[in-house]
């Protein structure tokens, strides 16, 4: 029988996994290549044969998404298999349309397919939408298995943008492991608060590899989700965000909904920012789409060291770069706090763009005032840097989760936004978390 040609649709993430754990070593299946989108400078690459396995000798091809019509007839492709985050019902629709009328399968991979099993106890954070608040109720629910006596080690969803050969399996547990890594402003968002609470995190790209090093040092596995991807990792208690500042997406995005169904918890965050109107229809989603889930409620409450410096300047705010881009919302925390502490004027950065943050305003036009931190790569950094120094601005607000100060270089003052997740009323996690005592 001859081989089925496939490819892979994914943006460095799920589509790496999906190959790793049942396309690499299976004869029945010919992976032709990977597409990428959604994250810059991620095609034009190969995955390398260090990783693609006995099959593929020379490794596999990474293209744009933009030719994958081209790429299904040259190939006589019989399969897509959509691999990706953070995407519309619709647009997965759409793109579903797409490969059909180019003349292959539509194939999406369930979770029982490519979910490795751990040795040990294992908890999931995963969300419905980018930026709903899973780094807090990370640190809060390694906070709580920490006060059990618990070594707790997260796993982080994977963000390989750099050379993948050298990225098989990441352990970041100081800076100078961000410095050696190379890692992006995008990665550094995600490990340095853990780093910041002497949290071991993995990462990479081969996620057997990974979690068998995590179950060495650790009694409780974390898998720290990323976009609103679902864990790799099968898992003992499924926590997932939703946002009541996005009313109606928990059952709008892939595979945000599949989190809301696999729920075990369902954390209703920014109650303390939504409307109570918007609160009361992501429960009655909540409630209709997964009855068994247990419900809290939670605020995200944000400090600013030195606040009163704020009243009456003018300022630049930047934020976490995918919770505004891909993320669709139009701010974070940053120009929350710009505006509560009296920022005399709030700056819009668009004008002084450069390069590729230009092109991300010109893709991503529903932002409000506010400079996405976008740091894909040296280029983009410099790219970002290059921006605000061009800015007139008394200080900077930054509402991204880590010291950006460690990353751009300028002279401008950078002031902190820092956040952390509230339970409001019961259930609380340290309820849900008594089992694992």
């Amino acid at each position: 029988m001859s081989k089925i040609n496939v490819i892979i649709m994914g943006a460095a993430g799920r589509d790496f996994h999906i190959f790793n754990t049942y396309f690499r070593d299976n004869e029945m299946y010919n992976v032709v290549c990977f597409t990428a989108t959604q994250i810059p400078n991620i095609d034009g690459r190969k995955y390398p044969k260090e990783l693609a396995g006995d099959l593929y000798p020379d490794g596999i091809d990474i293209h744009t998404e933009d030719n994958l019509i081209d790429l299904i007839r040259k190939n006589n492709i019989k399969q897509a298999i959509f691999a990706y985050s953070d995407i519309s019902h619709t647009d997965v629709m759409h793109k579903a349309s797409t490969v059909l009328a180019a003349g292959a399968d539509f194939r999406m991979m369930g979770v029982e397919n490519v979910s490795i099993k751990s040795t040990k106890p294992v908890i999931s954070v995963c969300a419905v939408r980018t930026g709903v608040g899973k780094s807090q109720t990370t640190r809060k629910i390694i906070q709580i298995l920490q006060a059990m006596g618990k070594k707790v080690v997260a796993i982080r969803h994977p963000m390989p943008y750099g050379d993948l050969k050298l990225q098989i399996c990441q352990r970041f547990a100081t800076y100078e492991d961000l410095d050696k890594h190379k890692c992006t402003i995008e990665e550094r968002e995600e490990y340095e608060p853990h780093i910041d609470k002497g949290i071991v995190v993995y990462a990479g790209v081969d996620y057997e590899v990974i979690l068998r090093e995590a179950e060495k040092e650790a009694d409780v596995i974390l898998w720290d989700g990323g976009n609103n991807d679902f864990s790799f990792i099968h898992a003992d208690l499924n926590v997932t965000l939703v946002d009541p500042l996005r009313p109606g997406h928990e059952i709008a995005y892939h595979p945000g909904e599949v989190n809301l169904k696999l729920a075990d918890v369902v954390v209703i965050n920014k109650v303390d920012s939504a409307n109570r109107q918007d609160v009361d229809i992501v429960r009655q989603n909540v409630e209709k789409y997964n009855p068994n889930a247990m419900i809290i409620e939670a605020a995200s409450p944000f400090t600013v060291d030195n606040y009163e410096d704020i009243k009456g300047k003018k300022v630049l705010v930047i934020e976490d770069g995918p919770t505004v881009t891909h993320g669709g919302m139009t701010h974070g925390a940053g120009l929350v706090a710009a505006r509560k502490y009296g920022a005399k004027e709030i700056l819009d950065p668009r004008p002084y763009a450069v390069g590729s943050i230009k092109d991300t305003f010109n893709k991503y036009d529903h932002m409000d005032k506010i400079l996405p931190a976008m740091g894909y790569g040296d280029k983009q950094v410099k790219d970002l840097e290059e921006t605000i120094n061009n800015i007139d601005c008394d200080l900077i607000i930054s509402g991204t989760p880590i010291d950006i100060r460690r990353v751009l270089k300028t002279d401008k003052t950078i002031m902190r936004v820092n956040y952390y997740l509230q339970e409001i009323g019961n259930p609380t996690l340290d309820d849900v978390l008594k089992r694992f005592k």
